[in-house]
């Protein structure tokens, strides 16, 4: 083989080692950027339901403060 042959060899074979490290580390890349939107996800869920759950006790208390007290309309904060 030439040497122009040798160089022309090595340096599509360094070019190809290369692109194929780069197209792996973007894979790796976007693979854990995905796996983030889950868990980010999965936070966001978690967080609605303990909201939901503060809500609906929050709810259920003014109910039960409805049977037991009179509620009337706010009249901009003073007494009638």
């Amino acid at each position: 083989m030439s040497r122009a042959a040798k160089l022309t060899l090595a340096g599509t074979t360094a070019v190809t080692i290369g692109i194929v490290a780069l197209v792996h580390y973007s894979q790796q890349a976007e693979k854990a950027a995905m796996h983030e939107g889950v868990v980010r996800d999965m936070e966001q869920q978690r967080l609605k339901r303990e909201r939901q759950a503060d809500f609906d006790m929050q709810r259920a208390l003014e109910e039960e403060y409805r049977k037991v007290q009179s509620v009337n309309g706010v009249s901009g904060g003073r007494p009638a």
